[in-house]
């Protein structure tokens, strides 16, 4: 293929991802370097993208296990490549798709690592309140278990997304899609301890609308996040491996075990995908009965 028309099928099929699949930059970021992964192993084997053959395929299939690349990122490559060549049919390069018979290897059953309230009450009494970040730490440990959060909708927490009387948070997840997840009691008092802190605070210019700021009045990163937990899970003698994600699991296992029903934990994840939601049906799917606020441990009134 001449290399013009190669660089301009690849500026083309990234515009579709940004524009028509909405992507986040991380996501795209994600398509792209498993994307070089394929064009290196078509560059090697001196293959043209138009005239790629399922045999190619799994071939490049077979080198990514060789190489020993774990089965659960094989098959996210997997995905991203048969994306490609869905872009490349529907865009005219291709009159067929390749990847319609392409097999996906098998990954095992894996079950997140989960805190209990217990666990999570031990992880917040952890925190030191005499330091000026106390407070911050403890809303943000609340507010991913309360809410189920991701990390990246965290950090673009936004004040004005918050309604706190009507106890609901207005959150933008994948894709920029936007969804109301309840917040508990429990959750608000924590942000308003925060809020009393962050009062003096001075922030800066531009900064002004994010909930979690660092000392510097910059909001906070997902790396940040991801280090105070791990150090504040040592303070606690919490022996788990956990991150941000793990109070996300956590509030979805604590919702299944209190007998929500699956489909509005979906809704409250932001999960596309009935699929992804039920690996948390491991815990005990005869408790699925009534509705989330009733089941959240931060819900149920004392």
């Amino acid at each position: 293929m001449p290399q013009n028309m190669s660089k301009d099928i690849i500026k083309g099929y990234i515009r579709y991802l940004k524009l028509q699949r909405n992507m986040s930059a991380n996501t795209l970021d994600a398509y792209q370097r498993d994307l070089e992964k394929l064009l290196d192993f078509l560059k090697r084997e001196e293959k043209d993208v138009r005239e790629v053959t399922l045999e190619d395929l799994e071939a490049f299939s077979a080198g990514l296990h060789d190489i020993g690349i774990h089965p659960r990122s094989q098959c996210r490559i997997l995905s991203g490549v048969r994306s490609f060549f869905r872009f490349l049919q529907l865009d005219g390069y291709r009159e067929d798709d390749p990847t319609e018979l392409l097999e996906s290897p098998q990954i095992g059953e894996h079950l997140p690592e989960v805190l209990s309230p217990r666990e999570i009450d031990q992880l917040e009494a952890s925190i030191d309140l005499s330091k000026w970040e106390g407070h911050r730490n403890r809303a943000i440990i609340e507010v991913l278990f309360s809410c189920g959060l991701r990390v990246s909708e965290l950090v673009n927490l936004k004040l004005s997304s918050l309604y706190l009387d009507e106890e609901f948070v207005r959150v933008f997840g994948k894709g920029s899609k936007e969804r109301l997840v309840p917040i508990s009691k429990r959750a608000i008092q924590e942000l308003k301890f925060w809020f009393d802190d962050r009062c003096r605070m001075t922030i800066k210019p531009g900064e002004e609308d994010y909930v979690f700021l660092n000392r510097y009045g910059k909001h906070l990163t997902r790396t940040m996040i991801l280090i105070m937990i791990k150090r504040q899970a040592e303070t606690a003698g919490i022996t788990k491996t956990i991150s941000p994600h793990t109070l996300r699991h956590s509030f979805a296992t604590a919702l299944l075990e209190g007998g929500a029903d699956l489909r509005i934990i979906q809704a409250l994840l932001g999960h596309e995908s009935i699929g992804t939601t039920e690996i948390y049906t491991h815990i005990d799917t005869s408790m699925l009965r009534k509705e989330i606020l009733e089941h959240h441990p931060r819900n149920k009134k004392k």
